[in-house]
């Protein structure tokens, strides 16, 4: 009997310890995700969280998703898709639809993506929850962990602060999505950076 209570004792202790490490990661496309899920699964159990609700037009939206279920499938880890409400993402930054690209529209919809992160991890109980976002270098790695330490505490959750791309991060992920074979896309996703990518493409005589 002594014996049985110690097991089930060391048991729980190593179920706590476990569910510690996991981790809801928000991801935006699998040439930032690979690089970042592979490196938070040196210390974590990380789950992929697919929500992007600014991601335009929706063929680009399906490509995306389709992409992130093989970097899933390679790491061999769980990803779930929310259903993005599109229609409300546009309402909520209709206002700041002439912002520049990294100004108050892009820490809006941050916030919008990290949201729904936090509330997804405390409904799933994800002790931890982070975003794969930082590694780029057009993303501000200061207002998202901002952010994300801001929701933390109004959910009552962790979350994890970095900035990936540090220590070559980008550099290291572009080559990890080259050796993938993954799909790079060359605008952040929404209307508004899709537009402006198309713009330049004209004003250099592109396609």
């Amino acid at each position: 009997m002594k014996d049985e209570k110690s097991l089930q004792a060391s048991l729980l202790f190593y179920n706590e310890r476990m569910s510690q490490r996991k981790i809801l990661v928000h991801t935006c496309c699998a040439p930032d995700g690979a690089y970042v899920l592979r490196l938070l699964k040196e210390n974590f159990e990380p789950t992929a969280f697919f929500y992007n609700p600014n991601i335009y037009p929706p063929e680009e939206y399906n490509l995306r998703f389709q992409e992130m279920q093989k970097v899933a499938n390679w790491l061999n880890i769980p990803l779930i898709e929310e259903v993005p409400d599109f229609d409300r993402w546009f309402q909520l930054t209709e206002e700041l639809k002439d912002e520049p690209e990294m100004g108050r529209r892009c820490d809006l919809c941050y916030a919008i993506r990290l949201e729904k992160t936090a509330q997804k991890a405390l409904a799933q109980g994800f002790p931890f929850f982070t975003t794969v976002m930082s590694i780029s270098p057009w993303k501000k790695s200061q207002t998202l962990n901002f952010l994300g330490e801001e929701l933390a505490r109004k959910y009552g959750i962790n979350f994890l602060s970095a900035d990936f791309k540090k220590k070559d991060g980008f550099a290291k992920s572009v080559l990890l999505s080259r050796e993938l074979g993954l799909y790079r896309q060359d605008y952040c996703g929404c209307l508004y950076s899709y537009k402006e990518r198309q713009r330049k493409k004209a004003k250099q005589g592109g396609n």
